[in-house]
């Protein structure tokens, strides 16, 4: 599939997806330029997956419009689909087929030529270095194995835009790192457009030109990673207390305190010169008699923006697979 030149990879205004009365996505609006890779961050529920849904033309949108490559994904979804590669958030390949069979399988569905799609076969596997388990049977595959592959089932069309969801779930930290190489890789060498889904802060910093932080179905800030650490200012400090609150009434008040917000036992400072101020704060706090058990510093992280914009951070927002989708039967049967 050739790119459309002259466009955006991807143009999103307003764009909604209702479930009854629960906005999933709520009026979300964007754009992403060819060759970018581009993350969407937020916990679980946030409305991350959905978006993508729409994107790749599997959710119809309740409201608003979308085009991808240059295509409507409602008016041209066709078009959409041949311009695009997916790799889903639960794995999607036959486990029953070989390696081999599942990308030729794939393949045949994208109405490859035989000798194009030998060719490519072998030139995805062996970027995601699975030349040696190309007859195995996929059911014999680690976590980290399948999901090479299915990276790799995902480019063998040629897509010009490749969306991740939640490309490194449930990983060891090693294959994290294996992933995020191929990423890498895939964007320098092929100049393909990446949306990726995450929950993973770390992954997000590394891997992407922006990132869009979405919470609640709505995106609640936009920017290239560095730039939203940077808009907190000051250092950031941490200070585990069981009386947070009384330690947030007291050094909320002091002029160099930019923001002081408690959460999960522990009080958040947003301060001017840390290291001068840490002596300063304990004194205080041995003043009220408020015990302090540990205290840190650190330069604003991606948690902190998160912890900025919602109040909370991103460990806070998370529950369990099985208490998400309780959640979402329970709203729909609630709409219905």
């Amino acid at each position: 599939m050739q790119r459309t030149e002259g466009v955006n990879a991807i143009e999103v205004e307003g764009l909604t997806k209702r479930f009854g009365a629960l906005a999933a996505v709520d009026n979300v609006s964007l754009t992403i330029s060819n060759g970018e890779i581009f993350g969407l961050l937020g916990p679980n529920g946030a409305g991350k997956t959905t978006l993508i849904s729409m994107l790749v033309t599997m959710k119809r949108p309740t409201a608003g419009h979308a085009k991808v490559n240059g295509y409507d994904v409602q008016k041209q979804a066709d078009k959409v689909r041949e311009s695009i590669g997916i790799v889903f958030q639960d794995s999607s390949l036959d486990e029953e087929l070989t390696a081999y069979e599942n990308l030729e399988l794939h393949g045949a569905m994208y109405n490859m030529d035989r000798k194009e799609a030998e060719a490519r076969i072998k030139e995805v596997i062996k970027m995601v270095e699975l030349e040696d388990r190309l007859h195995h049977i996929v059911k014999t595959f680690s976590g980290g194995m399948r999901r090479r592959l299915e990276i790799a089932r995902g480019l063998l069309h040629c897509p010009d835009v490749l969306f991740l969801d939640e490309p490194t779930i449930g990983l060891d930290p090693q294959t994290r790192q294996h992933i995020w190489s191929y990423i890498k890789k895939m964007q320098k060498e092929r100049g393909i457009t990446i949306v990726i889904t995450t929950h993973y802060m770390d992954e997000a910093d590394l891997l992407c030109d922006r990132v869009a932080i979405i919470d609640h179905g709505k995106i609640i800030a936009l920017d290239k990673s560095s730039a939203l650490k940077d808009s907190l200012g000051g250092d950031i400090l941490s200070i585990e207390t069981p009386c947070s609150d009384k330690l947030k009434e007291a050094f909320g008040k002091l002029a160099w305190v930019g923001e002081a917000k408690c959460h999960d036992g522990s009080l958040t400072l947003r301060v001017t010169k840390g290291e001068q101020r840490i002596p300063v704060l304990m004194e205080i706090a041995r003043k009220k008699g408020i015990a302090v058990e540990s205290v840190s510093l650190h330069k604003p992280t991606l948690d902190d923006v998160f912890l900025h914009y919602t109040g909370k951070t991103i460990r806070e927002e998370e529950v369990s697979p099985n208490e998400s989708l309780r959640a979402r039967v329970a709203s729909r049967r609630r709409s219905g």
